[in-house]
């Protein structure tokens, strides 16, 4: 039986080998095809040769999340080929290298394996032998392409599109997929395969096939940033990448950037240029990842306790230490929440799409400024460096919120002002910008214990009414950080809670559980603090499920300690192997708990 648009498809190489471009033409030979598909690349911490997989799924419903298993694996890698052959469910398809060798007793009878000799196909298409070698990938996209019927018109489209202007590189690559699809042809007709991509001309008018570090990047861009410091780190470094990139195409005019970017010599230079120019009234970000952020903990509470507008762009990766520098987790909130000795905790924003990194691009920086603090955006690796649908971003219409910040004119009025008293009893102080040319408005910015009027102390009731204050302004943030989506209906006894990447594998795992008599509710949270909202789904379910990918429950446990009375109907759903989280996950655990319940 044909199965129109619904496979996944995982392919095994070599890190370095050139796989990276073969898979992207493929993928995105599929969106134009108008069908719902991701792209997830699995890749080594090192440079070259160890082994990298590439995944990905096309499904009619619209769910990209990952499966555990494939329906389709091409192995290229003689090294992992046998672990490979793990990853196809049974009755899927393994087209297998004709060169490499399945050790006896290693196959599967379960599994449809088509040997394929990758390499005699490619060698008329080059005579060069480094590039055949390159060109090998483009002979699986050929095969894969006439098994699964996407047309030329397509592929030729992507490849037009990847490869721009370079005509000679365009029609050797063309040459290789044509020579898998005759391949397929003449030797896989009667293979039976049963995947179809079928177009859905249009379905994919408006969207966008994007990774969520280069729109990041663009939401920064088009929200104001004016000062980017950074330290190359796996997974962020190509936030900052394509921020240069952007910026240098839509943010120079007569030859002079309205922006600056450093790359400083390490993490702790970085925030510390980021904490500075944000006093000095720059918009200022710095990319980074865990252990960049550990390294951030001194600065970051010295621009919550001197209220300096800060952000740090955090793409999470698997730790603790170096860890998995480039598998994915949602491993830093608690760090991110508390960052620093003493009591702080920090507005966190955590977005959990391509749409919402770029929209909380222009949203991180505006909370800066008007609650005068460090705000923490968690992205992660899954959401960051790969591939997902999203409506093409519109222009930003909302104006640049700078909050309280005094004009010469407004000071000449005022007589002056106290850079730390609260006048609006939302616990925010109003400041000036260096160089704004009055004297009234210079002030100390201090990190040490300090008065109203920016003045030394260490008087102990100084100290308690100024730490009391900045916890009025963490309620007003409450008020203001983006609220949580909500899909709640009355009855239904069980929710779940979850952030950040999670949101395509919870939206496929309740359609799961509905589909076995659970109907649920689901808050996706966007932000910390909690808005109101959070203490209303908690109390209006009788369980409620906390889906998160960390070993801890980091989410569950801010939730124990800041709404105890809710504890005991909290229960944590965690996934924690560095993969991207997959719905059959969140089913099987929150299944098998509710059938304690019944």
């Amino acid at each position: 039986m044909l199965k129109p648009n619904d496979f996944v498809i995982t392919v095994a190489t070599a890190n370095g080998s050139g796989s990276q471009s073969s898979n992207n033409i493929l993928v995105r030979s599929l969106f134009r095809m108008g069908l719902p598909v991701g792209g997830k690349n699995l890749f080594p911490s090192n440079i070259q040769g160890l082994p990298t997989w590439f995944t990905m799924r096309v499904n009619g419903d619209g769910y990209t999340a990952r499966k555990k298993f494939a329906d389709i694996v091409v192995a290229m890698n003689p090294v992992t080929a046998v672990e490979d052959l793990k990853l196809v469910r049974p009755g899927g398809f393994v087209l297998l290298s004709s060169d490499i060798k399945i050790p006896e007793g290693a196959s599967r009878t379960d599994v449809i394996v088509v040997p394929i000799p990758f390499r005699e196909i490619v060698g008329p298409v080059s005579d060069s032998v480094k590039l055949r070698k390159l060109l090998m990938n483009m002979i699986y996209v050929g095969v894969l392409a006439e098994l699964l019927k996407i047309p030329d018109e397509f592929m030729d489209e992507t490849i037009q599109h990847q490869f721009g202007s370079k005509s000679s590189v365009i029609e050797t690559n063309k040459k290789a997929i044509a020579a898998g699809r005759v391949y397929a042809q003449q030797n896989l007709a009667a293979l039976n395969f049963p995947f179809r991509a079928e177009a859905r001309l249009g379905q994919n008018k408006g969207k966008v096939l994007i990774d969520g570090n280069t729109a990041s990047a663009m939401g920064l861009v088009f929200g104001g940033c004016t000062f980017v410091s950074w330290y190359p780190i796996t997974p962020s470094s190509s936030v900052v990448e394509a921020f240069i990139e952007i910026a240098d195409e839509f943010r120079v005019k007569d030859g002079k950037r309205d922006y600056a970017v450093v790359q400083a010599e390490d993490e702790l230079a970085a925030i510390g240029m980021v904490v500075g120019a944000g006093w000095a009234g720059a918009r200022a970000v710095t990319a980074t990842s865990g252990p960049g952020v550990s390294l951030m903990a001194e600065a970051a509470g010295l621009a919550y306790y001197a209220e300096i507008p800060s952000v740090i762009w955090d793409v999470q990766r698997v730790g603790p230490s170096t860890g998995l520098p480039t598998r994915t987790m949602q491993g830093d909130l608690l760090a991110a929440y508390y960052l620093s000795h003493g009591d702080t905790k920090h507005v966190v924003l955590l977005p959990g799409s391509a749409q919402e990194c770029f929209e909380f691009g222009q949203t991180a920086l505006d909370l800066a400024e008007e609650l005068q603090t460090l705000v923490i955006v968690l992205s992660d690796l899954d959401l960051g460096m790969n591939l997902h649908i999203a409506p093409k971003f519109a222009y930003p219409t909302k104006p640049i919120k700078r909050g309280k910040v005094l004009s010469k004119e407004q000071l000449e009025e005022r007589g002056g002002f106290q850079r730390y008293k609260d006048v609006d009893g939302d616990g925010i102080g109003y400041r000036t910008i260096t160089g704004m040319g009055h004297a009234n408005g210079a002030y100390f910015t201090r990190g040490t214990g300090h008065d109203e009027a920016a003045g030394y102390s260490e008087k102990p009731d100084v100290y308690k009414n100024n730490v009391d204050r900045l916890s009025r302004k963490f309620l007003t943030a409450a008020l203001k950080v983006p609220p949580p989506f909500i899909d709640q209906k009355q009855g239904n006894k069980v929710g779940l809670i979850s952030y950040g990447s999670s949101s395509d594998a919870m939206t496929e795992a309740r359609a799961m559980l509905k589909s076995h008599g659970l109907d649920t509710s689901h808050l996706v949270l966007r932000a910390l603090p909690f808005t109101a909202h959070v203490e209303e789904f908690l109390k209006s379910h009788q369980r409620v499920y906390v889906v998160e990918q960390n070993r801890d429950g980091q989410l569950a446990t801010i939730m124990r300690s800041e709404l105890p009375q809710y504890w005991n109907k909290c229960f944590s759903v965690l996934h924690y192997d560095g993969l991207p989280l997959d719905a059959e996950s969140v089913f099987d655990q929150v299944s098998g708990r509710e059938k304690t319940w019944m």
